[in-house]
């Protein structure tokens, strides 16, 4: 079954180039089943470009999956346009109402700052109270995992000395897991963060579980079962050109900056770099949307009432 988004959404052109199978809302409506209800808040300034990432992933998926697109009311991105925010996205307020399987939350561009001085700090922490309430399984990546677990448990975060920019090797601490089913024992994967949160730190908090972790950058994905949620710091989600994209921003606007480590070929920016993490980003998504599957009631309005 194919993800079901807008089809004026930009993103629906690139999914369909790419060979990942969308569908409207006529063809959906014949399908006599319930689709996943998957929601996207998304707090990145290119909101554009996170939706064909995210919708990507979450659309390489024998299911059929519903992706509501949703934003913080009190935040006006730069690099969006008001009139995609009008067509495609609702505020949290306006879905707040609702019941989701799943529920994504994005990374920010606002990890060195506290969290109490991020403008819309006081909504997020509503947020992450209601997913508690109204989401059934939660996917918090880089900054949105640092705050999630900051706000549930205190684990802080630590500004780095120099940035870990590049690709990195991983290590499956858990192969048992059902998120880490088909993965290897050793795998790469793109980072790209001023901060971290220590495995010290988190070892303190018994709900949580490491699943994998990198020698040279540290934690990279942890669970908590009660909680039914994911806290990934880095970046599977990622095209095969962010880093370079990321790279070259900061080289033309004059901001110092080391070319990313392992992911241009001879370290040359000029040759195009290869993608060595996107059959892991799939598994990883696809066996997350396995597990909400599986486990998630057939009626929505059981979410949160441990029925």
């Amino acid at each position: 079954m194919p993800i079901k988004i807008p089809d004026t959404l930009p993103a629906f052109e690139t999914l369909v180039g790419e060979g990942v199978r969308v569908m409207t809302e006529t063809v959906a409506i014949r399908q006599d089943i319930r689709p996943l209800q998957i929601g996207l808040l998304n707090l990145m300034p290119n909101k554009i470009k996170t939706e064909v990432q995210m919708a990507r992933l979450v659309g390489a998926t024998p299911l059929q999956v519903e992706l509501s697109l949703v934003r913080v009311g009190g935040h006006r991105p730069k690099n969006t346009s008001e009139e995609h925010l009008l067509a495609f996205y609702d505020t949290w307020e306006e879905i707040r109402h609702r019941k989701f399987d799943g529920f994504i939350i994005t990374g920010a561009p606002v990890e060195t700052l506290d969290y109490e001085d991020v403008t819309y700090w006081d909504e997020m922490k509503r947020i992450f109270d209601w997913t508690e309430t109204n989401v059934h399984s939660t996917l918090n990546v880089c900054w949105g995992a640092m705050a999630a677990i900051y706000h549930f448990h205190g684990v802080p975060k630590h500004t780095l000395a120099e940035k870990a920019f590049g690709v990195y090797r991983h290590h499956n601490r858990k192969p048992s897991s059902v998120y880490l089913s088909g993965f290897s024992d050793d795998f790469q994967i793109p980072v790209s963060r001023w901060t971290e949160v220590r495995i010290e730190d988190i070892r303190r908090v018994p709900e949580l579980d490491i699943l994998m972790d990198s020698d040279e950058t540290g934690v990279c994905l942890v669970q908590e079962k009660a909680g039914n949620r994911l806290y990934i710091f880095n970046h599977v989600e990622y095209d095969s050109t962010s880093l370079a994209d990321e790279y070259f921003r900061d080289v033309d606007a004059g901001v110092p900056i080391k070319l990313p480590k392992n992911y241009f070929p001879h370290n040359d920016p000029t040759l195009p770099p290869q993608n060595r993490w996107r059959s892991h980003a799939h598994l990883l998504f696809g066996n997350w949307i396995n597990e909400i599957y599986q486990t998630t009631p057939y009626d929505l309005e059981k979410i949160g009432t441990g029925a």
